[in-house]
């Protein structure tokens, strides 16, 4: 895997319509879940326990499960957190707030 930079959600831009990138995931997101629901985030993160543990912290007040592995070189490692959810603007909550950590790849 080659270096990253950081993906920032926030700073995606619209659909080129006048169609704000959230609203059209929020639209999404109702459309194929049903909320209340368990929803599955996945990151990768260079193997830092530091950057780790900053993922970790956003989801403290909830009851996520977590779940790591680790790439073949052990330079990233791959984390499935899996939260139930109230509503589409939770996880674009979660999304957001992930998406300030540096050299986070959120999928």
């Amino acid at each position: 895997m080659s270096e990253f930079n950081n993906i920032n959600l926030q700073d995606v831009p619209d659909d080129g319509k006048g169609n704000d990138f959230y609203a059209n995931f929020r639209t999404k997101l109702n459309e194929v879940e049903q909320f209340p629901t368990l929803y599955t985030f996945k990151f990768i993160i260079e193997a830092s326990e530091e950057k780790i543990n900053q993922v970790k912290e956003i989801f403290k007040d909830t009851s996520a499960k977590f779940s790591e592995k680790e790439s073949s070189k052990g330079k990233y490692k791959s984390l499935t957190v899996e939260v139930y959810v109230q509503s589409a603007d939770q996880i674009i909550d979660f999304y957001k707030q992930v998406s300030t950590i540096e050299s986070v790849i959120m999928l």
